[in-house]
Formats: structure tokens, C-alpha cells, sequence
């Protein structure tokens, strides 16, 4: 059977050179639109066969139409934005990816593309939960520009289907953790945590340390991804998580007894968009995709501190 060629928007971070691999691995043609100048987090060589590379704006339509061209299936990971900046700036975070989605979608109506697999935010476009875990029929009420804005996205996929039968998949995905992810990005608790744990530095938090969220092995982000290609179900927004909810203080634990150091602390003030738990419910996802998380918080800790310290000694 002939594989659908593939179009990973925001193909070279942390979760799209994953989703890269997984996809080669599978015998799809591959084709990744990024930022010029973004450094590729993909391990193997970028000289395979059925990989394409392509530098561009996802503000400008013009490289937009031209990475959709040709493709039949598009994986919209791209976002300009997280939660912490996106109130600072919210035109330019509607701007930026609001704006850029439907121009998306416009061309992929256009080319005729089968699918459009959007990954969302399985926390922010909740916002403060009534209840745990969050099931996909929660209200949605954002509390930072980020959640409104990925949340207006999910709102237009589902009119140019309405409109035009443009297919689409929503993933709400929780928080991703695993191998390739930055230590010194200013988001991604467990990676952040993981540097400064072994470089000896204090680990700020925000808050007293007993905020909860749920968090997902990259594997199992991965795997979600894969089956939304191929899902048929009259549900199209799911919850991708692993079900479990793990404080910042119980994961500085953890930490600690695997690297068998004390990770020295230093509380903050809290920040007004940190809801206080955020667990999602992923009975949707196991039921119509047949998906479900396989790996346990703490194996996939252990997995990614065995990266970490591979990097510092290769």
C-alpha cells in the first residue's frame, strides 16, 4: 500500500523528530516546514530518502501553500507561543498562530489534503478543572491567551469540515517529557529539572510545589500521533495523556533518588495562569483509537536522565 506523504509542521523539535522517526520508520515520505535557522533535534541523518526539509514563515501564505502542495496528510505543530509569554502579547499570539492556521486550512481545503492532525493543549484549553480527571467534554474556559487561541483553532478546524469536509484530528495533548527535550528551555518541568539536577543548580518554583499535572513519555505523544492517521470515529477531539497526575515536588524526588542527590529548591510566588491540577481522562482515546500510555512515569524518567547524561558524555 502506498503511504501517505506526510507534512510535519514544526518538524524539527522536540516532539516532531520524534514523530519524524516513527513516520520513516513506517515508510512514509516525510516532509518537515520549519523556521529557517532551527536547530534539528532528529538523531539520524537528515539525508534519507523519503525526508524532505523545507525553511520557511508560517506567517507568509505563500510558504504555506507551497509546504501543503503535494501532501495529503499535515500534522500542525507549530506554535509561536506558551502559555507564559501569550498573555504578554495576545495580538501577536492570535496573529501569529490564529491567523496562520486558517491560512492553513485554506490551502489545505484547496490541495485537497485528507487529514489535518492538530496537536492542542490538553491543559490550558480547559483552564481551571470542576472536576478529575478532565474528560473532552469539560467546559473549556482558558485562562492565558495560549488556551483561547488553541482552542479558536480546534473551533475553525471544525467549521472547514462542516464547510468543506476538511478531515481533521484534535490532540489534547498533556505534558510530553523524554529524550531530545531542551534543559534550558523556559517550559517542560521534567527536562528543566533534570538539567539543573545534574549540573548542581537550584531548581526555581513557581508556587509552593504541589501543583499537579499529568505527564506523557514522548513514546507514548508518539504513538497517539501515529493512530490519528489512520482513526475513523465520529469523535474528533481526544485527550492525550497518561490519566495519573504527579506533583513538581513529587517529581524533584523522584529526581533526587535517581541522580542520588539533594535538588535544592527555591520557592516563588505563584503565576496567575497555573491552574492548580490538571489530570486528563483518556477513555475517549482508549475506546475510538484504541490507544493508551504504556510507559510508567517513573521508567520514563530513568530513561530520560540515561539521554541526559549521554549528552554530556557521548
Amino acid at each position: 500500500m502506498e503511504r501517505k506523504r506526510c507534512l510535519i509542521l514544526g518538524g524539527k523539535g522536540f516532539v516532531g523528530s520524534h514523530l519524524v522517526d516513527a513516520l520513516l520508520s513506517k515508510g512514509y515520505p516525510v516532509r518537515i516546514f520549519d523556521r529557517p535557522g532551527t536547530v534539528f533535534l532528529r538523531d539520524a541523518c537528515v539525508a534519507h530518502p523519503n525526508l524532505e526539509v523545507m525553511e520557511g514563515d508560517f506567517g507568509n501564505e505563500a510558504d504555506v501553500a507551497e509546504a501543503v502542495t503535494g501532501c495529503d496528510v499535515c500534522f500542525h505543530l507549530i506554535s509561536s507561543t506558551i502559555p507564559k509569554s501569550s498573555n504578554l502579547d495576545p495580538v501577536f499570539d492570535v496573529e501569529s498562530n490564529l491567523v496562520g492556521s486558517i491560512r492553513l486550512f485554506q490551502h489545505a481545503r484547496l490541495q485537497g489534503l485528507s487529514r489535518i492532525i492538530f496537536v492542542s493543549s490538553g491543559g490550558a484549553v480547559y483552564g481551571p478543572p470542576l472536576e478529575l480527571p478532565i474528560s473532552e467534554t469539560h467546559p473549556t474556559n482558558p485562562i492565558c491567551s495560549y488556551g483561547i487561541t488553541k482552542l479558536a483553532i480546534e473551533k475553525y478546524l471544525g467549521l472547514f469540515q462542516k464547510l468543506h469536509g476538511l478531515e481533521y484530528i484534535v490532540l489534547r495533548l498533556s505534558n510530553v517529557y523524554g529524550d531530545r527535550q531542551r534543559t534550558l528551555s523556559t517550559q517542560g518541568a521534567v527536562a528543566v529539572f533534570l538539567g539543573k539536577a545534574l549540573r548542581g543548580e537550584t531548581v526555581e518554583i513557581w508556587g509552593d510545589g504541589t501543583v499537579v499535572r499529568d505527564y506523557l513519555h514522548i513514546s507514548d505523544a508518539i504513538q497517539a500521533l501515529l493512530a490519528a492517521i489512520t482513526t475513523e470515529s465520529p469523535e474528533r477531539i481526544f485527550n492525550i495523556g497518561s490519566g495519573l497526575g504527579i506533583s513538581l515536588n513529587e517529581i524533584l524526588e523522584e529526581i533526587g533518588c535517581l541522580t542520588n542527590t539533594k535538588v535544592e529548591r527555591n520557592y516563588v510566588s505563584g503565576r496567575s495562569f497555573d491552574v492548580p491540577a490538571s489530570v486528563l481522562g483518556i477513555d475517549r482515546a482508549k475506546k475510538c483509537m484504541g490507544w493508551e500510555p504504556t510507559m510508567p512515569f517513573g521508567d520514563g524518567l530513568k530513561h530520560t536522565l540515561v539521554w541526559l547524561k549521554k549528552q554530556e558524555n557521548p
